[in-house]
């Protein structure tokens, strides 16, 4: 080495010596408040071997590992408030290598305790994470278990926490390790025990190197936006502040955006983009309070802030009656704010605000020097609020006491307006709550941002905003879904017009009809009809002529004198000669007709109600004026007329028809309502059968069921089985049938 390289790397020493002595320095300030006269000996001690088991690498990187030491020294103490014992720990950590130093050494050397940690330490450092992700909660058992000191599981935290904020430099191969444990293990760890500073940072370094793109997408947002939420905050605060100085609050206010992950995770949830997020930022209202009237007071400031703006009755979290397993105490609401925007308002007094910031583990610093057994009872405490899923299950299913108590819900609308419904109401009860106009054109609703549709149920504190078509009207199946009375009766108000409406065209085209016809329009001829279909109104008949519910070929008949569709009983008529030809035309000695589109001189059609297709079990009915009709077996009204009139059966059997020939019938089919499944459905039908669907009906029912009807044209009974079949074979279909006509 030349005299040069030798006063480089003397004078580098020289630096390196400075800047540790430095920072050791700083540790040691943070020590002095908790640190007994006997502790500072056995701190120097640590240091001193801590950096003597690294100096013959400094010429490379050995003064990274004694400051990572030191570093991670300062985090158990300051962010994760734990005493001297867990500083020493941590200084140790990092320097067993079974061969100069030793657990043993570590025991002669600082006692069992700092040498059980340090073990335990290196127990957890040599598990493999690999597959931590599938198994993440059975991991934080394994921790658990393997440590005899919790203490253990914070010196590892703090190593984490410390590697992430220098992730740059860690080797590549461990950085996707790090980040998966960090995700899975540490992050649970520090939210369970309150640590929120902590577990936030966490968050925003994993978010930052694991979707770097999306981080710095946010965050740039947040930067644009930085000066209007000044602003805004202030805006916000203003008459807060007025009221509260009223009433002679002692308090501070502190306005802070939220966390860049927390924005991230808003906008995964409710599927929106940065600019449809509610909250960007939060308000927290610390005040000064006795510690007797803290509950009272906190409330006392709630009642301020909701007289100026409107709560969220979904958002309000009391986590002062009941804290929080990690000590946990504050009060939530989230309240519309100017402009219509959300805030969150986080309300606690200074010593709640205190125990929020240092969280469970702050009472370390006076747990160390006291007692073995209170130690190790309050270790078991911690064990359990990290172990314990009840803690995990409790937050992730957070239900305000408004929510679990109350039979009414409170919605918003999009201007921050609160409307006070039923519990159970649909976005149509609000549509209808808000105008009937709305209610009638109502075609489903933006609800927190994403669409839904009409019969979608609402849950407390929603914000709605009522989509419109000038196409839509009510419908009769509304009334299945809708719960107020307000609703109900403004549907069938609707209903009623819309019929009277229907009615009077229906009235047009039967005069129209009876003018062709050369009939008069009469009393005589209208009561004739409602008698002849066991109606109760001339409303109904011609409502029912309207929608096509009534063939106005049978109308026909039935006003012309001498044209009965159905004899009396005891009537014998004469079967027409060119019917009983085609008994066994197709064969000598055949005495039934087959059905085909071959027959010359025949009449003869598919009845309505029942709808035969090719392949069903069938009788032919001969009519007077209709030629023959063709039944299924099991029509409805098939009894009646193999009874009163056998006379007129005859035996018909399908020839085998034209390959392009179809017939309508509908399939009705109940279920789980899945994600996608209507599309499953619909893409048998479609693609892999290739039948033509003339209307599909689909109804949503309680209890996340469907009900749906598709009308398609299929070939024969035989394809519309193996159709069924195939639909049945969709996962979350329960049935599937074929529906008669009586039930369409």
């Amino acid at each position: 080495m030349s005299l040069n390289e030798n006063v480089f790397s003397m004078d580098n020493n020289h630096l390196q010596n400075k800047r540790i002595s430095q920072i050791y320095k700083e540790l040691l300030e943070l020590c002095k408040p908790i640190a007994k006269r006997e502790d500072i000996p056995k701190l120097r001690k640590a240091y001193t071997l801590v950096l003597d088991y690294f100096r013959p690498e400094w010429e490379n990187s050995g003064e990274e590992y004694v400051y990572h030491s030191i570093e991670v020294a300062k985090i158990v103490l300051r962010e994760l408030n734990l005493g001297i014992t867990s500083v020493i720990c941590a200084l140790l950590h990092n320097i067993i290598d079974d061969k100069d130093i030793t657990i043993g050494f570590i025991r002669d050397e600082f006692g069992e305790e700092i040498a059980a940690i340090v073990e335990g330490y290196n127990k957890l450092s040599k598990i493999q994470t690999e597959k931590i992700s599938i198994h993440s909660e059975n991991f934080r058992k394994l921790y658990l278990s393997l440590v005899s000191d919790i203490r253990v599981i914070f010196i590892k935290l703090a190593h984490r926490l410390h590697d992430m904020r220098f992730f740059d430099k860690l080797p590549a191969h461990k950085q996707q390790r790090f980040l998966l444990e960090v995700h899975h293990l540490y992050i649970p760890i520090a939210h369970r025990l309150g640590l929120y500073n902590v577990k936030t940072e966490l968050e925003e370094l994993w978010l930052k190197y694991n979707h770097p793109e999306i981080y710095q997408s946010i965050a740039r947002k947040m930067q644009e936006s930085k000066t209007k939420q000044k602003v805004y905050i202030e805006e916000f605060v203003s008459p807060i502040e007025k009221e509260l100085h009223k009433q002679s609050f002692q308090f501070d206010i502190k306005g802070r955006p939220k966390s860049i992950h927390s924005i991230w995770q808003k906008m995964k949830q409710q599927n929106v983009e940065f600019e449809e997020v509610y909250d960007l930022f939060a308000i927290r209202l610390i005040i000064d309070t006795d510690i007797k009237k803290e509950k009272a007071d906190c409330w006392r400031v709630y009642s301020v802030v909701t007289d100026i703006y409107t709560p969220n009755p979904k958002r309000l979290r009391d986590w002062i009656s009941t804290p929080k397993a990690s000590g946990y105490e504050s009060l939530h609401t989230t309240v519309v704010g100017p402009n219509g925007k959300w805030v969150e308002v986080q309300i606690r007094t200074r010593r709640m605000d205190n125990i929020a910031e240092k969280g469970l583990a702050a009472h370390w610093k006076y747990k160390e020097g006291s007692a073995k057994q209170e130690q190790e009872e309050w270790m078991d405490k911690i064990r359990e609020v990290i172990e314990s899923p009840e803690v995990e299950a409790l937050e992730k299913n957070d239900i305000s006491k408004i929510e679990l108590y109350s039979d009414n819900i409170f919605i918003f609308t999009p201007e921050g307006d609160l409307k006070k419904l039923p519990a159970g109401s649909t976005v149509l009860d609000f549509a209808y709550d808000i105008h009937t106009s709305v209610g009638d054109m109502c075609s489903g609703a933006r609800v927190n941002n994403r669409i839904v549709p009409i019969r979608h149920v609402l849950k407390n504190g929603d914000r709605v905003e009522v989509i419109t078509s000038k196409n839509q009207k009510p419908k009769l199946d509304w009334l299945n879904f809708v719960i107020t009375t307000k609703a109900k009766s403004k549907i069938k108000r609707s209903l009623k017009e819309e019929r009277f409406q229907e009615a009077e065209i229906g009235k047009e085209i039967l005069r129209r009809k009876l003018r062709n016809r050369k009939i008069a329009f009469s009393d005589s001829i209208i009561d004739k009809l409602i008698k002849q279909y066991k109606l109760k109104s001339s409303v109904d008949l011609y409502y029912l002529i309207a929608i096509e519910k009534i063939d106005l070929t049978d109308i026909k008949k039935t006003i012309e004198p001498g044209n009965e569709t159905i004899p009396k009983p005891g009537e014998k008529e004469e079967i027409p000669a060119e019917i009983k030809e085609t008994r066994g035309k197709h064969g000598d000695k055949q005495d039934f007709m087959l059905i085909d589109d071959d027959i010359d001189n025949l009449d003869y059609e598919l009845a309505k109600c029942c709808n035969p297709i090719s392949g069903d079990a069938v009788f032919g009915f001969v009519t007077v004026g209709k030629g023959i009709t063709i039944h299924r077996i099991n029509c409805p009204n098939a009894r009646q007329l193999l009874t009163k009139f056998d006379y007129r059966v005859i035996d018909v059997k399908w020839r085998k028809s034209d390959e392009n020939k179809t017939y309508l019938t509908t399939i009705q089919v109940t279920g789980t309502d899945e994600v996608g499944i209507l599309n499953n459905i619909t893409s048998i039908i479609s693609h892999d059968f290739k039948v033509n669907m003339v209307s599909v009906n689909v109804d949503s029912k309680k209890g996340g069921r469907f009900s749906g009807r598709f009308k398609v044209s299929v070939k024969d009974a035989r394809h519309l089985e193996m159709l069924i079949y195939k639909i049945l074979k969709v996962k979350g279909v329960k049935k599937a049938v074929r529906l008669e006509p009586i039930d369409e």
